[in-house]
C-alpha cells in the first residue's frame, strides 16, 4: 500500500474505526459482554459502544495493541505503514519525526506493533527440508574484556564463547517459514547445549513429521540422528554447499536480521530481542501477503 491509498483509506480517525470494525467484527458489531448484536455507536465517542441487552459499554480495541492508546488512530496507521514499508524496519526516532509524537510514544508504537507481529502460533514443518542455525546478537566486546579476547592480541572472538545473546533459527526450506528464538536470554558467555538445540527444532518439527534436518558440522547438532531424525551436514571449512546440502537459507535470514539491528535499531537489549527476533520472523514468513491488513488482525489479543 502506497501513501496516498494509505491517506485515500483513512482520511479521518471515524474512517479508522470503521476500517477496524470491519477487521475485528466480520460479521458484524457485538457485544464483549454478553454477544448481543443489538449495540449502538455513542454519538460523541466513536471508540465506545454500548449494548441495549447487557446495558454495559465496550470499545472495540479493548485486548488490542490500540488499547488505552489516546494517540490519533490516523497516526497508528501511518507507523503501521511506515514500518512494514522499510525492509528493515523504522527507528522510534524516526517516527517520532514522521508522526509528531513523544520519543516515549513512538517507542511504545513500534512494541506494540512488534506485540502484534509476534501474535501467531508455531509453525508446524511437515515433510520437508529444515535447516537449523544458531547465530549471535550482541555488540564487539570490548578489548579489555578478557572473556572475550582472542589469545591477546586485542581482537575479540566471534560467536561461540563470546557473551552475545545466542539464538537459534529453524527454516522450512520448501514453504519458506522461519521460526527463530532465543536460546538462552542470559547466556553470559555460556555454550549452547544440544538440549536446547533439539528443544527448539522440536518445537516445530517432530522426528514424526518425515522431515530432512540440514545442519553445519557444529558437534550440538550431533543428538539428531539419535533423536529420530534424517540428518544431514555440511562442512563449511571445505564448502558452504555440498549439492543439496546446505544452510544458506537460515544464513540469509540472519543476515537481514543484523542488518536491521545493526543498521537500524544500533543496539537490542536482551529484555527485548525476542521481540525484535519476532518482527524479522513476521517480515519473513509473510513477505507476499497484505502486511498491513495481517498486523491489524493479530493486533487483537483474544
Amino acid at each position: 500500500m502506497t501513501f496516498m491509498e494509505l491517506m485515500e483509506r483513512f482520511p479521518t480517525e471515524k474512517a479508522v474505526i470503521d476500517y477496524f470494525l470491519k477487521v475485528r467484527y466480520p460479521s458484524g458489531v457485538c457485544c464483549n459482554h454478553c454477544g448481543s448484536v443489538k449495540v449502538y455507536q455513542e454519538n460523541n465517542y466513536p471508540k465506545v459502544f454500548r449494548c441495549n441487552d447487557c446495558v454495559n459499554s465496550f470499545s472495540p480495541f479493548k485486548h488490542t495493541i490500540f488499547e488505552k492508546s489516546s494517540t490519533d488512530l490516523r497516526k497508528w496507521m501511518y507507523a503501521i505503514h511506515l514500518f512494514l514499508n522499510g525492509k528493515k524496519g523504522i527507528s522510534a526516532m524516526q517516527l517520532q519525526r514522521e508522526i509528531g509524537v513523544t520519543y516515549k510514544t513512538a517507542w511504545r508504537m513500534l512494541h506494540q506493533i512488534r506485540k502484534a507481529m509476534g501474535n501467531v502460533d508455531n509453525p508446524e514443518f511437515i515433510n520437508t527440508i529444515v535447516e537449523i542455525d544458531e547465530t549471535y546478537i550482541g555488540g564487539k566486546p570490548r578489548k579489555e574484556n578478557k572473556r572475550d579476547d582472542d589469545d591477546n592480541d586485542g581482537g575479540g572472538k566471534r560467536g561461540r564463547g563470546t557473551s552475545k545473546t545466542p539464538i537459534v533459527g529453524v527454516v522450512d526450506r520448501k514453504g519458506k517459514k522461519v521460526y527463530a528464538k532465543i536460546a538462552m536470554p542470559n547466556a553470559e558467555g555460556k555454550k549452547l547445549t544440544a538440549r536446547q538445540l533439539v528443544d527448539v527444532l522440536k518445537t516445530v518439527s517432530k522426528a514424526e513429521n518425515n522431515n530432512t534436518i540440514m545442519t553445519d558440522e557444529f558437534r550440538g547438532y550431533s543428538p539428531l540422528s539419535r533423536s529420530g531424525y534424517v540428518h544431514m551436514r555440511v562442512d563449511h571449512t571445505k564448502a558452504f554447499v555440498d549439492g543439496n546440502t546446505h544452510t544458506n537459507n537460515i544464513e540469509s535470514f540472519w543476515s537481514t536480521l543484523k542488518r536491521g539491528v545493526y543498521g537500524i535499531y544500533h543496539h537490542v537489549s536482551v529484555k527485548h530481542m525476542q521481540q525484535y527476533v519476532n518482527e524479522f520472523c513476521f517480515r519473513y514468513n509473510n513477505r507476499n501477503q497484505d502486511m498491513f491488513n495481517l498486523v491489524l488482525k493479530q493486533s487483537i489479543f483474544v
